[in-house]
């Protein structure tokens, strides 16, 4: 559980109805089985211990002493068990029969809490025998034990005070108002759900996106089961279709008719940050609730849920696709309303031959055609200095040809030396005042061609960069409009890979490749034997493994150790330990050392989850200490 990893668990056992006993012997065995596997939340069937399917035979008094006769055998299997678990069973109480979850640990009984909606539609008329539940919690008084009974329950953990569990059953997730949304708003980060819904075709979706969206506006983990094999097939067929969701991802689930369990891990503390994030999310202590306490040995959950190397990029083709799509078109249009606002028709890109000036290029040429302007207006000038190389200079003019825009060359050797000597620089000094001469005089240039123009300095500049600091401050840090502000690194791949495929011209697409294909660097310093000396990712690490850290770090709120253990996961065979938290270490240092730069960005959209603008996403203090978050990363070695 360090960390806010919750190993939870939907468990459906293959029962026989109206048989109690033989349903606690399988719950018993599957219970033994699932702690075994680590899991602290485990949640079985609705009606699990007698069965959905019993019709009218929930009405003998034989079977309502059976099935809580089966609860006391159940409850005791889960002494020196270290889970909270949920069963399901008819219950009688004041005359009227309810359909309940029970929640044991630890030998007892912790609280029973009645379904709150009760269907009588199409093939359910669960009203012929259940009452609907109380919301205010009453004593219900059995085996020696003063019970709560009512909806209005959480369980909190005491020594994880992230984690809060609250239960509804089955029809509670398909009304108007689940009693999940009064159990999130008092406090709740787990819903767990018995279940028996049958199966009908297409039902699965549906039932898939309920729990999903659910976990979404919830900001919870969601834990559904329902029942299957076993139960009566004489009118319906039960599947089984387990799913464990967490913020709108579900992060496993069964196969229906496999009669199978499912297991994850529930991150809580991610939970509790994204509503702390949000403040639209009003929690509020509700007094009508009863709090009851539970606790779990504190040990490090070992994690089976994946962990995706590359957080900002889609896994499945289909989906990065239509992803690189939206973002370009988020960008494009985005240029498109400042210069509807300005009314220039005059663009002035620096033109590299690298990854970030060709995504730039392509955008402002896709902001052209939709705006009806003549691609000539868009003056791309490309300035060798003395880091540039034939491949990159040679890429830079094929592709500004290619596209149909103007291209200028400016030889700016001649300027950065003679600035150089005006300040005393040696040009055999290959500092970084050396390196930022050289960027300074490039946006010098763009910045007066957009003056003789009449147009605007389109920004190169790409998140990832900007958040390492990695730019050259009043240097390609500054801009008119920057379109790549908040693509990251690793999209700006598969953004200029995705024009490539689908531009339908086999000169361009051949320009692009070998762009892709080239190393990501600034070109500053003289090449070696006519190749590329300075790769950025030597000086400040695989952008991968930093796209990897923004990410976690700035969307989830993660402390360093937290990324760490994840980061050791995700690229688990691609690098090592010692890798991982030496450009870790490099990139907290950066992103606290570099606000400054970020404090006084250009505009720009903001295309993901993730965004460093200062009017947005990141009000960060340029002079904030890194100090506690390092100092945690040293506790690592």
């Amino acid at each position: 559980m360090e960390q806010g990893f919750i190993k939870v668990a939907a468990v459906t056992p293959k029962i026989k109805v109206a048989d109690p006993r033989y349903n606690a012997k399988q719950i018993c065995a599957k219970l033994t089985e699932s702690c075994a596997q680590g899991a602290k939340v485990i949640v079985f069937p609705e009606l699990c211990i007698t069965g959905y399917t019993c019709n009218d035979l929930f009405l003998q008094t034989l079977l309502l002493k059976q099935a809580l006769e089966a609860l006391r055998r159940i409850a005791q299997e889960t002494a020196g068990k270290d889970a909270l678990v949920f069963v399901g069973l008819p219950v009688e109480r004041g005359g009227n029969l309810y359909n309940v979850a029970a929640v044991l640990q630890n030998g007892k009984v912790l609280g029973m809490i009645p379904k709150a909606n009760i269907p009588a539609y199409a093939e359910f008329y669960e009203g012929r025998h259940f009452s609907a539940g109380n919301g205010t919690c009453v004593d219900y008084v059995w085996d020696g034990q003063r019970i709560p009974f009512g909806t209005d329950q959480l369980f909190v953990c005491e020594n994880i005070p992230e984690l809060v569990v609250g239960a509804e059953i089955c029809e509670d997730l398909w009304v108007a108002e689940p009693p999940a949304t009064k159990h999130a708003l008092a406090g709740a980060t787990v819903i767990v759900n018995l279940s028996a819904s049958n199966e009908t075709v297409g039902k699965d979706e549906y039932r898939e996106l309920l729990v999903k969206s659910s976990s979404a506006r919830l900001l919870c983990g969601y834990v559904y089961c329902s029942a299957g094999e076993g139960e009566s097939t004489q009118d319906l067929v039960f599947g089984g279709h387990n799913l464990i969701a967490e913020n709108g991802t579900v992060l496993a689930q069964t196969k229906r008719f496999a009669c199978a369990s499912v297991a994850s891990e529930i991150d809580v503390q991610r939970l509790c940050a994204e509503r702390r994030r949000m403040g639209t999310f009003a929690s509020c202590d509700n007094a009508s609730y009863r709090k009851i306490p539970f606790s779990l040995d504190m040990a490090q959950t070992t994690l089976t849920r994946k962990f995706d190397s590359m957080p900002f990029v889609p896994g499945k083709e289909e989906l990065r696709t239509k992803r690189c799509e939206e973002i370009l078109s988020i960008q494009s249009y985005g240029l498109k309303k400042r210069y509807e606002h300005i009314g220039t028709k005059s663009a002035v890109i620096g033109i590299s031959g690298g990854l970030d000036s060709t995504l730039a290029l392509l955008v402002t040429v896709r902001t052209f055609d939709l705006l009806g302007l003549d691609r000539k207006g868009i003056t791309a000038v490309t300035m060798p200095c003395f880091g540039t190389t034939d491949r990159t200079y040679e890429n830079a003019c094929e592709l500004t040809k290619t596209l149909g825009v103007t291209l200028r060359e400016i030889d700016i050797r001649k300027a950065v030396a003679q600035h150089f000597e005006d300040i005393g620089q040696d040009m055999d000094k290959h500092d970084v005042t050396y390196e930022n001469g050289q960027a300074r005089e490039r946006t010098q240039i763009l910045m007066d061609i957009a003056n003789q123009t009449g147009g605007l300095v389109i920004g190169t500049g790409d998140m990832s960069e900007l958040a390492l600091g990695w730019a050259t401050y009043n240097g390609d840090h500054m801009s008119m409009y920057g379109v790549n502000a908040g693509v990251p690194k690793t999209l700006v791949r598969h953004l200029v890979k995705y024009y490539a495929d689908t531009c339908g011209n086999e000169t361009l697409a051949k320009v692009l490749y070998d762009v892709l294909d080239t190393p990501v660097s600034p070109e500053l310093l003289p090449p070696v034997e006519g190749t590329i000396s300075q790769k950025t990712e030597d000086l400040v690490g695989p952008y991968e493994l930093h796209d990897f850290f923004l990410y976690y770090m700035l969307r989830c709120g993660f402390a360093p150790a937290k990324v760490y253990r994840l980061a050791l996961s995700a690229f688990a065979g691609q690098y090592d330990r010692e890798t991982i938290l030496k450009w870790l270490k490099t990139f907290y240092r950066r992103f606290f050392a570099q606000q400054f730069k970020r404090s006084c960005l250009p505009d720009g959209p903001k295309v993901g989850s993730v965004a460093v603008s200062p009017r947005g996403d990141l009000r960060m203090p340029s002079d904030a200490s890194a100090a506690i978050w390092l100092a945690q990363l040293e506790e690592l070695e």
